[in-house]
């Protein structure tokens, strides 16, 4: 019976994990087949703490995991296909079908971004094409850039760039957003942010970096290609929750997981907050099993605050351990 199994081998597991080794918990993370989550598929990072000089993505993550593994946290590679609330502890099924049990579980499995599956946009990205503005926009100051989508994503996204970007060109297949008015209205104002309604992304322009977008009018059929330096594919994010389809954890609609601090926060239904322990802010609805990092934060989407979330859900699942909550 392991003690704290973390699901999850980006900035929230691993830095929960960190803390768990020091703690003499001696976690296990299942850190899927692609160790280190989303910021190992970044070039360089500059807005984590710690680092005056930029870092990259990938040598970020595996220091953190040295750091992890320094504390006697042990790694498998495997994916999970199913959690499961048992009376004993949690049940994890790996995609070997080997099972494991264990007392407490983070879930920390991160977000990705949903991408348009364009060719030219496999080739050039991080090289001009990004997934998120929070992230990468101070990299496209003074330059022409392209958001594409139309929902309150590329709303956010598109407002965020103007800080940076000399003009934003949203790109929106429709001819109307379906983000809210409010987010509409505030980029529709905007000196600096266009709009190209009715238009579909045909292709990304450029070699070694991005230089331009192919666009084609849904109406007229008409195709057109517009210089740019940087381009925000902002269509959606997608949690990696599926496994936990079938456990009992309630997630959003996007597939996001709600923990008793997004619950007391969002909803209003006393029902619905009923399903939650207040003790525990980190803690899904189902005893044991906790949430932290990008899938369950759909708002800020940051490994400073993923970590962050990580950290504090550890602390939280320690005190879980030690006053035997199981079954509470």
């Amino acid at each position: 019976m392991e003690k704290l199994t973390i699901i999850g081998g980006g900035a929230a597991g691993l830095a929960a994990a960190i803390y768990a080794g020091r703690a003499m918990v001696n976690p296990l993370v299942i850190e899927g087949m692609s160790p280190g989550g989303q910021l190992t598929t970044t070039s360089e990072v500059e807005n984590y703490p710690g680092f005056p000089k930029a870092i990259l993505g990938v040598e970020l993550m595996m220091q953190m995991r040295e750091q992890a593994a320094r504390f006697n946290t042990r790694f498998q590679s495997r994916s999970v296909e199913k959690v499961e609330k048992k009376t004993e502890g949690i049940e994890i099924t790996l995609s070997s079908g080997d099972k494991i049990m264990s007392q407490s579980v983070l879930v920390a499995t991160g977000a990705e971004a949903k991408w348009l599956g364009l060719p030219s946009e496999t080739k050039l990205k991080n090289k001009g094409i990004s997934g998120c503005a929070t992230c990468d926009g101070f990299f496209f100051k003074d330059k022409v850039v392209a958001v594409i989508g139309g929902g309150d994503t590329a709303m956010e996204e598109a407002l965020f760039l103007t800080k940076y970007a000399s003009q934003v060109i949203i790109v929106h297949r429709k001819d109307s957003f379906k983000a809210s008015k409010i987010m509409a209205d505030r980029v529709l104002a905007h000196e600096k942010i266009k709009v190209e309604w009715n238009k579909e992304t045909l292709e990304f322009l450029g070699e070694e970096k991005l230089e331009g977008i192919k666009l084609k009018d849904t109406v007229s059929g008409e195709e057109k290609e517009i210089a740019i330096g940087g381009a925000f594919v902002a269509i959606g994010r997608r949690p990696g929750s599926s496994f936990l389809e079938g456990s009992g954890v309630l997630l959003d609609e996007q597939g996001y997981i709600y923990t008793t601090l997004r619950a007391f926060v969002e909803q209003e239904d006393n029902d619905f907050q009923n399903k939650f322990n207040r003790e525990y802010k980190y803690q899904t609805n189902v005893p044991g099993i906790f949430a932290a990092g990008d899938c369950a934060d759909h708002v800020y989407r940051q490994a400073a605050v993923a970590a962050g979330a990580g950290v504090a859900a550890e602390i939280e699942i320690e005190r879980f351990l030690a006053e035997g909550q199981t079954e509470k």
